[in-house]
Formats: C-alpha cells, sequence, structure tokens
C-alpha cells in the first residue's frame, strides 16, 4: 500500500502525531548531517595545518548561547499615575506608552529623572 493512501485511513489527530514525528525525525537528521560536515571541515583543515572556527547564525559551533551580559536595564519611562508601569525603553513601546502618545504626549513626560 501506498504511504498516501496509508495516511488518509489516519485521523486528524493521527494525522498531526505523524508531521511532529517527521519534523522530529527531519531535524534530528539534519543535525547529524551538518554535525558530519563540520567534522569533515575540522578534518581536512587540520590535514592542512589550519584550525578553524564554525558559526551558525553568529556564532561559533560549541560556543554557549549568552543571555545579556550586564543583567536587566534599569527603567527609563514611568507611567504619570501607575508607577508600577515602567519601560526600559528597549524592545517594543508598551501599550500605555502608545496609547498616551497617540493622546498627543510625548515619550519625553515620561522620563524618569532620578
Amino acid at each position: 500500500m501506498k504511504l498516501e493512501k496509508q495516511l488518509e485511513t489516519l485521523s486528524a489527530e493521527e494525522l498531526a502525531r505523524v508531521i511532529e514525528e517527521a519534523q522530529r525525525t527531519l531535524e534530528a537528521k539534519q543535525k547529524e548531517k551538518r554535525q558530519e560536515v563540520i567534522r569533515e571541515i575540522k578534518r581536512l583543515a587540520a590535514s592542512a595545518g589550519l584550525d578553524v572556527i564554525i558559526r551558525v547564525k553568529g556564532r561559533a559551533v560549541g560556543e554557549e548561547r549568552g543571555g545579556r551580559r550586564g543583567g536587566k536595564l534599569p527603567p527609563k519611562y514611568r507611567h504619570p499615575t501607575d508607577p508600577t508601569l515602567v519601560w526600559t525603553g528597549r524592545g517594543q513601546m508598551p501599550r500605555w506608552m502608545r496609547e498616551l502618545v497617540e493622546q498627543g504626549h510625548k515619550k519625553e513626560d515620561f522620563l524618569i529623572n532620578d
């Protein structure tokens, strides 16, 4: 029986499980292939007396992923009437500030001057 025919007999939940398992298997095979290629590159480089650093998306393979270096940033802006609502000025503007800016206020109005 062809795979397509077998798949047609499965329920939606069973198909979802098959897809999830296939995705995990695919990712594992891709990871193993990458590791195999990296080993071969390093072997070839070593045979020529070279050291190589393999980078994947800006980080060296085998290098730990780092979090923030300096810890949590202090807040830069504070809501005028609710002091618990603060923003560091990084990332997406929080809803409370966006609403106040849309009402005509300026971001600078909410700067913390401590």
